[in-house]
């Protein structure tokens, strides 16, 4: 069976922002050929060189297919790396896939006079620093830690022909890869024995479990509805997209959806519904999802059952003829559902039967994590409605994706964006998960402020305390941290290093921190906020400068920083005058690393804190002058009539816009992942802040700001007051990338 990977092409391909290395975790895949010695000793050179050419050729085939980097050939060993310049969130799935092709590949292919050749492949995940710079095929040191040693000792346990998985890439690819758990293997200088799993295979595509009430949502399931209800009385098809990030419960919405929009002023409603795995099999799966679903047809279905069951669905809506030369056309796509012509046959016919289902009755048809599908896909369903369209049928087209996922959307679709919960929606869901997990319910507190409205991440942390995890010092779930990192590597570079910086700061964010922490000249970071406050990753703060949107994702982008750029980033901001380094307080910034995590990784290529923070100042300096874009110079701001919207306060007359400079209002800010509005202060809905997102928290008591004898900022400087300007009104971008 062929398999066709899915290339991201909506990635942008930018410089890397000037840090040499950075801290990741990566899945590492190390492959050694069994009994290589011998067999090398029975050959005739010639026949080695032979053989090894085919057996390189073919893993690094494999490897590539599934975006994995060679780091180095190790003689006839082959160690990868997944996830070491750009995360996906599925690097350790694509690393067992890729381990599992290899040894399929290798069953396959004729080698020398007959020999076939058996390997072993061990894939280990965790955190390494990697050398951005390098990452490429062949890129010798690419990365140091721990986890390579692991993958290399894991491989030696794996029978002939297996592929052996160490615990936390079993979590990874837990529902998504079949498993067998193994007994733990004793690994030298480890104490207990490691626990080792066996990857079997994939696992079949199918949607996911979800029960226990919906919480919250009523606004996005009233919405969808009038749409839906317009699209069908109207016989107006429409395209509605539920965006969101990981976690924000977009398939938890769906689900809802199906189970309850039923009927449309007293109309049955029929729903198609697919879901689109991590990197299918082929590239029309969801396609084939999709008439499986129509025809009642189950994967257990031998091909008599599939082909009754395609005859009982086509017979009401074609003449006996067609149904006679349009079933085995959907027999085959449904076997082999690829890029052939064939198979573009059997899409094109269920398009059709979708069609005249619609003439027959409503038909809502809805396709979950769309961005995981090929290109294929989008023009299936953009071919589906634009015929709707023409014949005027009552359809609805649903589609549920990411927010950085584009394509181009139909001129009528219309996009919902799927946002936080709101405090009281998050801890009554908290309390829900909580209770069934026979949690004790007085963690809420605990909770709250770490989830970040997102529904996805509750789940996550819940599960975490089931599964032993401290409730005192809750790490971030291995999870979270896959799908927010796959955020971040989303970004280009000039917007990831301004996430990055920002995430070592204390409290709230503001561009004058970010420049000086960056090096970059006055000014320079202010439009990359802006289009991270328009992506949904920073909040505009309604008393001056940004707070992070999801607690996790300052985390994550503060713990990508190596230790030796954390301490440039500390001394610079230490050296800026009083009033540039706003909002800090004593608390240890998101981005300090634990012990075990800093243990587990090594700085390469640095040999002197002193040396590579010198060295670190040059880089910056040189690119100080360079502006985005690589234009030379500081950036200017633009210049124009600022106008008013949604993530700013509306100037009305006789507001204080127009206001001569005077004294400001003082107030202390309290130092949190997001700080919200204290309730004294809380704005009302639609003024420039979101009541949703604040979590109830006391103010300190205002006090004088206590400063070194250099006038700098110190630790002793908790809670300082300053004048707050009023913030710029800021212009996000005018949507999202356009996508279906």
């Amino acid at each position: 069976m062929t398999t066709s990977i899915i290339v991201d092409t909506q990635r942008t391909v930018t410089p890397l922002w000037p840090v040499p290395q950075e801290r990741r975790v990566v899945t590492v895949l190390f492959a050694d050929i069994v009994g290589s010695t011998a067999l090398v000793d029975r050959l005739d050179p010639e026949d080695v060189r032979a053989l090894q050419r085919a057996y390189f050729d073919t893993v690094a085939g494999v490897l590539h297919r599934w975006h994995g980097v060679v780091e180095k050939y190790i003689g006839d060993a082959v160690m990868a790396l997944f996830g070491a310049r750009h995360s996906d969130g599925f690097d350790a799935y694509r690393a067992v896939r890729a381990g599992l092709e290899i040894q399929a590949a290798l069953d396959r292919r004729p080698m020398v006079d007959g020999i076939r050749l058996r390997v072993r492949v061990g894939v280990a995940t965790g955190e390494v620093v990697v050398d951005l710079g390098d990452v490429v095929t062949g890129g010798h040191g690419v990365a140091s830690g721990a986890v390579i040693t692991t993958a290399a000792r894991l491989q030696e346990y794996a029978a002939p022909g297996a592929v052996a998985l160490c615990a936390a890439t079993a979590r990874a690819t837990a529902g998504l890869i079949t498993q067998r758990q193994l007994t733990p293997v004793p690994v030298a200088g480890r104490v207990p024995p490691v626990p080792v799993w066996h990857a079997v295979g994939p696992v079949r595509p199918g949607a996911d479990r979800h029960d226990g009430p919906l919480i919250g949502r009523r606004r996005e399931l009233a919405t969808i509805r009038d749409q839906v209800g317009a699209a069908i009385r109207t016989r107006t098809p429409r395209w509605i997209s539920l965006v969101g990030p990981t976690g924000s419960g977009r398939s938890r919405l769906l689900h809802e959806l199906t189970r309850g929009l039923t009927t449309v002023d007293g109309l049955s409603v029929r729903w198609c519904v697919a879901h689109c795995q991590p990197y299918p099999d082929q590239v029309l799966a969801p396609v084939a999802h999709l008439l499986r679903g129509l025809a009642g047809i189950r994967h257990s279905d031998g091909p008599a059952a599939v082909h009754d069951r395609l005859v009982a669905a086509l017979t009401p809506l074609f003449p006996p003829t067609r149904v006679a030369t349009a079933v085995p056309a959907l027999q085959r796509m449904l076997t082999t559902p690829d890029g052939s012509a064939a198979a573009l046959a059997g899409a094109s016919i269920c398009r059709e039967v979708l069609l005249r289902l619609a003439a027959h009755r409503p038909l809502i048809v809805a396709v979950d994590d769309l961005d995981r599908a090929a290109p294929a896909v989008s023009r299936f369903l953009h071919a589906l409605f634009g015929a709707a369209t023409e014949r005027g049928l009552p359809l609805a087209l649903l589609t549920v994706h990411q927010p950085q996922w584009a394509d181009t959307r139909p001129g009528p679709a219309r996009q919902m964006t799927i946002g936080p919960l709101a405090t009281v929606q998050s801890g009554r869901l908290l309390r829900h998960l909580l209770t069934r997990a026979g949690q004790p319910v007085a963690l809420v507190d605990r909770l709250l402020p770490l989830v970040g409205g997102r529904p996805g991440h509750a789940a996550a942390y819940v599960t975490s305390l089931v599964d032993g995890a401290d409730p005192a010092a809750l790490p971030l779930p291995e999870a979270v941290r896959r799908a927010v990192g796959a955020e971040l590597d989303h970004l280009d570079g000039e917007r990831r290093a301004v996430l990055m910086a920002a995430g070592t700061l204390g409290g709230l964010i503001s561009a004058a921190a970010v420049d000086r922490a960056l090096g970059w000249t006055p000014g320079r970071s202010a439009p990359a906020l802006r289009t991270l406050v328009a992506a949904g990753l920073l909040l505009p703060h309604h008393v001056d400068g940004y707070a992070f949107a999801a607690p996790a994702l300052r985390q994550v982008a503060a713990e990508r920083l190596p230790r030796a750029l954390r301490a440039v980033f500390q001394h610079r901001l230490a050296g800026a005058p009083h009033l540039d380094t706003v909002h800090r307080d004593a608390n240890p910034p998101a981005g300090a690393v634990n012990g075990s995590a800093a243990r587990s990784a090594e700085i390469v290529r640095l040999d002197t804190v002193g040396a590579r923070t010198g060295r670190l100042d040059a880089v910056f300096a040189a690119l100080a002058s360079t502006g985005p874009g690589g234009a030379t110079g500081p950036t200017a701001p633009r210049r124009g009539s600022p106008i008013p919207t949604k993530a700013t306060r509306p100037a009305a007359s006789g507001s204080d816009t127009n206001r001569p400079a005077g004294p400001r209002r003082l107030r202390a800010v309290a130092s949190a992942g997001d700080v919200p509005p204290t309730p004294a202060t809380r704005p009302p809905r639609g003024a420039g802040g979101d009541p949703s997102r604040d979590i109830g928290r006391a103010a300190p008591p205002i006090r004088s700001a206590p400063t070194s004898s250099a006038g700098h900022w110190t630790p002793a400087d908790a809670g300082v007051v300053r004048a707050v300007p009023r913030p710029p009104l800021i212009r996000p971008l005018d949507g999202l990338p356009a996508s279906a």
